[in-house]
């Protein structure tokens, strides 16, 4: 049952960073792709704002392929986790926790989930555990 529940975990948290990531990649599912989240990024100080647009992309596109594979999952969690301090630094850390008042409590629970996955390992219904043993 634990790697049930480790691949439930991973498919959810994996899924939901490569939709973000396509969201800001695309402008797929109703995200406002590179060139808005880019003029967003400049607007709160992070520059250059489209450069930083696709790094953001790519690292939750990509982070998310990863850590719902089960492929590096210490590096995927670290990707995550990695979002979610930048998340929490540049816009959420400043307005408290409770996520009510748009403040860092889902990032944290999200960093949480992430490295303690990376930690944990990707359970037996992954390709690291293939590769890996």
């Amino acid at each position: 049952m634990l790697n049930l529940g480790i691949l439930i975990i991973r498919l959810i948290l994996g899924l939901s960073f490569v939709g973000h990531g396509a969201q800001k990649l695309f402008g797929w599912a109703g995200g406002s792709g590179l060139k808005s989240t880019g003029g967003f990024f400049e607007s709160i100080g992070i520059k250059p704002g489209f450069l930083m647009a696709v790094l953001a992309g790519l690292s939750e596109f990509i982070g998310g392929i990863l850590f719902t594979l089960g492929l590096l999952t210490p590096l995927a969690g670290i990707i995550i986790a990695g979002t979610m301090i930048v998340a929490i630094a540049t816009v959420h850390g400043k307005n408290g926790y409770w996520a009510t008042q748009n403040g860092f409590e889902y990032n944290l629970l999200i960093f949480a989930v992430s490295i303690g996955i990376a930690l944990t390992g990707a359970g037996t219904y992954s390709i690291d555990a293939l590769l890996f043993g």
